[in-house]
Parts: structure tokens; sequence; C-alpha cells
């Protein structure tokens, strides 16, 4: 099996000087492995997307809590008979959201929620098939560099992390509440967003780069905007588990006013930061207004001191992307959180996410290549012939 990973000129098996056509064929076969591994990893990311999207659905339409066993293996399969339908609505039944919201309910009602929840839980152990099948592949035959082997590793386990934090979250609506917390929810979702970052952070070094230089503090910049937009997401993952998006429905103002009565009305006055759905509705929207100015600034200091760069032209598409976000956030409270537009508003979160991550992949460059252009004597910078 060819090595495409072999640091310089010399074999690394038998230490003899490596002709350039031989040096040729590798760096070939290690742009041919990238393609693959982005190509790989790209899949991975539109699954995510979709199952982010389908767990926005079953917490809008109050799914979360239908399945109330968690099953890793026996649940990949749904009751198939009148009995089994039977015998999960009876366990249903049995936890508070059921005896206070849901008391009434009848069977047919109960299969709409509970398809909602499996196709989130099938879809999510997809997701792990579809990323450790081909790691486990790639990583055999050799296509996965090796500086790369354990940040992939790391996000396999990560995945597993997810699912369990996914249970958590469930658990917590099992026995007191009648839904979940809203703390393990954002935690849930913030966490796949972490993951959904961090592939598109790989999948981006794995791609041809611009040479264009940028300043470092232009750079920092760019990094101080992808954390803010996770943090805005953490926020409106409590602005979800709190329904707080009803709490008001006009903007700008709230019900009349800049900042609204009782915002501090729960005790101590920290908690209200995460429990009082007033005070999570005006974090939210405050925290998406500095956002906003975030990206503005950050595109024309990106101008002023990287004009005709990729860098600026992406902090262009950045402020684009806050812009529409910040639109369709607004549309989804006016409209009292629909159901088309608040997973619009979440997939739109995500896609922002995505773009600052990649942005700011950008300004790190591609990883270097596999293998150095040295032979015998020759010196890094002679190049060998181009495959372009």
């Amino acid at each position: 099996m060819t090595n495409a990973s072999s640091p310089s000129g010399v074999d690394p098996a038998s230490q003899s000087v490596l002709s350039p056509e031989t040096i040729y064929r590798r760096q070939e076969a290690a742009k041919r492995n990238r393609r693959v591994l982005r190509m790989w990893l790209g899949v991975v990311l539109i699954a995510i997307f979709a199952l982010v999207l389908v767990g926005g659905a079953t917490r809008l339409t109050d799914s979360g809590l239908s399945i109330t066993e968690w099953k890793p293996i026996h649940g990949v399969i749904p009751p198939l008979t009148a009995e089994e339908w039977q015998e999960e609505f009876e366990l249903y039944k049995r936890i508070p959201e059921y005896q206070q919201i849901n008391a009434g309910m009848d069977l047919a009602g109960f299969k709409r929620i509970f398809w909602w929840e499996w196709a989130h839980r099938i879809l999510a152990r997809g997701v792990g098939v579809l990323f450790a099948v081909p790691f486990l592949v790639f990583l055999v035959t050799g296509r996965i560099e090796r500086r790369l082997r354990w940040p992939l590793f790391g996000l396999f386990v990560l995945g597993g992390l997810q699912g369990a934090i996914g249970w958590w979250m469930v658990a917590s609506g099992l026995s007191e509440r009648v839904d979940v917390s809203q703390y393990r929810l954002a935690t849930h979702l913030t966490l796949a967003c972490i993951i959904f970052a961090a592939i598109v952070w790989v999948s981006r070094g794995l791609a041809p780069h611009s040479a264009d230089e940028a300043p470092s503090g232009l750079r920092r910049f760019a990094g101080l905007l992808a954390a803010m937009i996770l943090v805005q997401i953490y926020l409106g993952g409590l602005v979800a588990g709190l329904d707080a998006g009803l709490a008001y429905n006009t903007w700008p103002l709230m019900d009349g006013a800049f900042i609204p009565t009782d915002v501090l009305a729960i005790e101590p006055w920290w908690r209200n930061i995460f429990e009082n759905p007033k005070l999570v509705q005006l974090d939210h929207r405050l925290f998406g207004y500095l956002v906003w100015c975030a990206t503005l600034l950050h595109m024309g200091h990106a101008f002023a001191v990287a004009p005709g760069t990729t860098h600026a032209r992406r902090s262009a598409i950045l402020f684009a992307l806050a812009t529409v976000q910040a639109w369709i956030g607004i549309a989804t409270l006016l409209t009292q959180v629909p159901f088309d537009l608040a997973l619009a508003h979440q997939g739109a979160a995500l896609i922002l996410l995505g773009f600052a991550t990649a942005h700011l992949r950008g300004f790190y460059g591609a990883y270097p290549p596999p293998v150095m252009v040295r032979v015998g004597t020759q010196t890094p910078e002679e190049k060998l012939p181009s495959a372009a």
C-alpha cells in the first residue's frame, strides 16, 4: 500500500532517496485522499444539519418525551403491532407530561409525536454509523493523515457523548417536570453545534486555500465572532426550553418597553438569566444585536486592513448571513413562533456558525501537505511538476 503521508523525499521504510516521479505520485495520492475525506465530511455535515432540524421539530411539536426508555440497539425498531403500540403508549401515560398536559390523548395522537422522536433518534444513530464506518475504513487503508487521526477520533467520542447527553436531557422530563430542562436542552444543542463546527474546521483545512495575508487582529476578531455565535445559539436553546419566544411577540420593544418589568422576579437574581422567560428572551435579543453589530464591524475592519482579499469578501458574506438570520428571528417572534419559521431560524443559525468557522479557518491556511518536495540535495523550494 502506498504511504501517502511520508514526511520527506526519503522512503521511511527503506530510507532510500525517492525519485521526483515517486514523490509526485504520492503527492497526487494525498490530494485524492483529501478530496475523498472532504466529500465524506461534507455528507456528515449534511446529516448533522438534518439531525438538528429534526431535533428542533421534535421540540416544536412537544414530541421529545414520547419515548420514555433508552434502548440504543432495540430502539431502532419501532412498534410493529397493535400490542406493541399500546405498550409504548402505556409507558408514556406514566409521565407528568401526559398526566398534566396531554391527558385524554388517543393512540393516533401519540403516534404523531412518537414518530418525530423516533426519527430524531434513528437519524442520530445514522449519523454515528455514517461517521464511524468510513472513519475506520479510511484509517485502515491509510487515507487519513497522521495529524488528523486523533482529532477525528475525538469527534467520534464527542458524538457518543452527545447521545448520552440527549438521554440525560430526556430523563429530566420523565419524573417531576412536564418538559425537559432548558439547561440540558441548551447543552444538547450547543454540543451538536460544536461538533458541526469542528467538522467544518477539519474539512476546510483539507481544502485548497488562497495565499491572501491578513493581520492577526482580523483573525482574532473572526475567532471572537465564531465564539459569540455559539453563545447566541446556547441562549437560543434556553429560549426554546422555556418557550420564551412566546413571552413577548412585539419588536423592537417588548410590549412597549425596551426592558420589560419583572425580569428579576426570581430569587436569587442570577437564576433569572436562565429561568425567567422574560429575561431569557431579552438576553437573546440583546446578544443577537451584539452579534450583528460585531459582524458589521468585522466587515468594515476587513475591508480597511485587507481590501481585495478573500478574507474581506468572506466577512461581507458573514455579515449578510447574520442580517438574514436576524430578520428570520424577528419574523419568527412577530408571528408567534410558527413551525416553519422557527425551524428556518434554527437552520440559519447553524449555517451562520458553519460559515463563521470556515471564515476563521481560512486565516490559517490548509493543512501542510503530507509529502515534502525534497529529493536528495534538492531544497524544499524546488517544486515538482504541478497537477494543475
